[in-house]
């Protein structure tokens, strides 16, 4: 389960910060072609459950938000948020075949390494035949930093192992991309030399910017959306991708 302090800092933050801004862009760059084939979509793992609120908005879906911590639902509840479900993504309370897609971002890390099956066996059981599932999850272990710590983050993934989770829960992948990929060299330099130095305890990573700087960190992402939306799946990246269909 992730560290409940951090909600409150997504709360304050997923609307304007650069990151949540630039993965909404990309998340929308690959769903705007396809958003019209569903209606019911479960967000597994929604968090303050503002992204179920923009998904509602954006594509008329009928959301069901579902988080383990009551923390985020409570943000959710003063979104307006509707059909909120206090539940385990490697249990969820839905009959199979409940869903025409379901959206998993960046929740499958919480899963103790070894056992992110049993999440996408949950994912696949709730999905109608030939549902949509899109999930994102960090990637690459050189890449963990004091904001996964902190977060406790208990694994991250390669494009190879994603996959290789998913096509064993009986999905058929559509595309597998990494993501923020354009900034890897400057988070390479902070978490693998700047961090150990100066030895700071854990800490969110998702704290306000001076403007400038926040415009700075999106434009990447900015770039990156308009890759993948033209088709473009990137080599290598802080996180990873995923459209997949339920067989």
């Amino acid at each position: 389960m992730m560290n409940p302090e951090e909600f409150a800092n997504i709360a304050n933050s997923e609307e304007r910060f650069w990151w949540y801004r630039g993965m909404r862009h990309i998340m929308f760059r690959l769903l705007d072609p396809i958003a019209a084939r569903y209606e019911n979509v479960l967000e597994a793992g929604c968090g303050t459950g503002y992204f179920s609120r923009v998904l509602e908005q954006r594509y008329g879906w009928r959301m069901f938000p579902l988080d383990l911590g009551y923390e985020g639902l409570e943000y959710a509840r003063r979104y307006g948020l509707r059909r909120l479900t206090q539940g385990d993504i490697q249990a969820l309370p839905y009959r199979a075949g409940s869903f025409d897609a379901l959206l998993s971002m960046d929740v499958v890390v919480h899963i103790p390494r070894g056992e992110e099956r049993r999440p996408f066996r949950e994912f696949h059981r709730v999905l109608r035949p030939g549902g949509l599932l899109a999930v994102r999850v960090a990637a690459l272990d050189v890449l963990k930093s004091r904001h996964s710590e902190f977060v406790r983050e208990r694994q991250r993934f390669t494009r190879g192992r994603l996959r290789q989770a998913v096509e064993a829960a009986d999905f058929r992948v559509i595309r597998c991309t990494y993501a923020n990929s354009l900034l890897m060299p400057v988070s390479l330099v902070k978490f693998r030399l700047w961090e150990p130095l100066t030895s700071r305890a854990p800490s969110s990573g998702v704290q306000p910017l001076p403007p400038w700087l926040d415009q700075a960190l999106g434009l990447p992402l900015t770039i990156e959306a308009a890759a993948i939306g033209a088709g473009v799946d990137f080599p290598v990246g802080q996180s990873l991708i995923v459209l997949a269909e339920r067989r």
